[in-house]
């Protein structure tokens, strides 16, 4: 635990470098900081187009319906790609002395974590123009927000580590995101999984139970699967201790090897 201590004991260090990601991701580009909203509506209008019209789905309101699972699943895929690098591409802050190596892959956590939060409101708007009205269980937001942040730390922690040894991960990992976008209920619903491998196929994957949760409280307005979601949190937990030993144990090795 003394990585997570030593993590909240450099939390200004944290924030600070946080902000700076943010500032500079999009500086000298035209748009600038409305590259926040315009990448997820992009990516919604391809989807909406291939997945709502060319191979049209039998949901009320699909645009709104996806859109509700990509914008998490933005945040983790990105937080996934770019924390996996952080530890192998910062060579300049690694070497300085007792600097946190866990800051590294929390800061981009964090900062894809911003973008998310500042996109809410196009999903927020897009339910106003779908006709959606939002239920009171959409309160339950920070419960399944905090389980999808606790799944995303322990694994890009996990990654982060194992990628200074292994650079091929960094590439295998592209690829595995996309199978799995398309094996979690994203962009179709989970009834459509065969009903004999739903409830395994669901409850094996964090990432499926954190999209259907939100699919929930968002868009069908009723509550999650808490047992799903209790399950989901245990494997995190599990998952978490198991990249801070990792982490633990490799971290003196890090400056050496980037």
């Amino acid at each position: 635990m003394s990585n997570l201590r030593e993590l909240f004991q450099y939390r200004a260090l944290l924030w600070a470098l946080t902000t700076r990601e943010l500032r500079g991701r999009y500086r000298g580009s035209l748009l600038g900081f409305l590259w926040t909203f315009a990448n997820p509506l992009l990516l919604m209008s391809v989807y909406a187009i291939v997945f709502g019209v060319f191979m049209a789905q039998q949901l009320p309101h699909y645009t709104y319906f996806m859109f509700v699972g990509l914008l998490p699943w933005l945040w983790f895929s990105s937080a996934v790609v770019g924390g996996t690098t952080s530890l192998s591409t910062k060579r300049d802050l690694l070497t300085r002395v007792k600097f946190p190596p866990q800051v590294l892959p929390a800061v981009v956590i964090l900062s894809e974590l911003c973008n998310y939060l500042l996109a809410l409101p196009l999903m927020i708007g897009l339910a106003l123009l779908s006709g959606v009205v939002l239920r009171p269980v959409a309160l339950l937001f920070p419960m399944v927000l905090a389980l999808q942040a606790l799944f995303t730390v322990a694994l890009v922690l996990a990654t982060s580590s194992l990628n200074v040894f292994y650079r091929d991960l960094q590439h295998l990992l592209t690829n595995l995101l996309t199978l799995w976008f398309f094996l979690a209920p994203i962009i179709y619903p989970a009834s459509a999984i065969p009903a004999r491998f739903r409830e395994a196929a669901i409850l094996a994957d964090p990432m499926a139970v954190v999209v259907t949760s939100y699919q929930a409280i968002f868009y069908y307005g009723t509550l999650p699967d808490f047992r799903a979601l209790a399950l989901a949190a245990g494997m995190s937990i599990v998952l978490l201790f198991m990249a801070l030993s990792i982490f633990e144990s490799r971290r003196d090795e890090f400056a050496e090897l980037v």
